[in-house]
């Protein structure tokens, strides 16, 4: 039977992750401060309502690769982030605050490519500024992605894929059928809706922020799909704990 192995949250969109070791779901939400924040660039055209706008709008690692090799700490009590990376030395900020983001600004700046639109602010929405119009959470297959590494020829961090929740003990590529049907995971139950179409981002080290592997081409080549991993939504809340197992209902 197959089993949780681990468990990310991405605090601000595209810039960084960390690890949790077991965290509560609510039904028709995110995983718990999972991009709550993200930044927008300089011509993003958002929401006048403040609501929920595709991945275009934001500054991430598609285009801007060293974005990749951040990490991240929340800290809910103080409503703040800690962002490190080895180019430079680390950053604390509450996202809410607008000082906080004028320092950030200056700070992430020098991660991103001049020929591309540079990040401008930080934004909220009501729910994660996932890359879906839905509130969904990532779940990858380590099985999968070790099929990927043969291909490619070289090993790579399961963590290129940004994904929240990496299964262990499963088949290669079964997250693939279960499209439409349901799966507990600990105490909840979600849904999976769709397979997760792959960009640019992959390819780019979360060690290093250079692109160092062709992902893309590998999964094409190897399996005619450019995807990884599948999007679910809570359908029953509880708490999911790292080595819960997984059954599909």
């Amino acid at each position: 039977m197959g089993q949780i192995a681990q468990i990310w949250r991405h605090p601000i969109k595209s810039h960084g992750r960390e690890a949790l070791a077991k965290v509560d779901l609510t039904a028709g939400q995110c995983l718990p401060y999972d991009r709550h924040w993200a930044v927008a660039h300089e011509a993003a055209k958002l929401p006048s309502d403040g609501g929920w706008a595709p991945c275009n709008h934001f500054s991430r690692g598609s285009k801007a690769p060293l974005l990749q090799a951040l990490s991240a700490k929340f800290d809910q009590a103080t409503n703040t982030v800690t962002l490190t990376h080895p180019n430079q030395p680390g950053i604390t900020l509450n996202p809410d605050l607008e000082q906080d983001q004028d320092r950030f600004i200056s700070w992430v700046t020098p991660l991103c490519p001049r020929d591309r639109a540079l990040p401008n602010r930080i934004v909220a929405a009501g729910r994660g500024m996932t890359d879906t119009d839905f509130p969904s959470i990532s779940l990858i297959n380590l099985a999968s992605h070790a099929e990927v590494e043969t291909r490619l020829g070289q090993e790579i961090s399961p963590l290129r894929w940004r994904g929240n929740i990496l299964l262990a003990n499963l088949p290669a590529w079964e997250e693939r059928g279960w499209i439409g049907k349901r799966i507990r995971l600990g105490e909840a139950v979600l849904e999976v809706r769709e397979q997760i179409v792959r960009c640019l981002a992959t390819t780019a080290s979360t060690r290093t922020g250079e692109r160092d592997a062709d992902t893309l081409k590998a999964l094409q080549e190897g399996w005619g799909h450019k995807e990884m991993g599948v999007y679910a939504v809570v359908v029953e809340p509880g708490q999911i704990v790292v080595d819960d197992k997984i059954e599909v209902l």
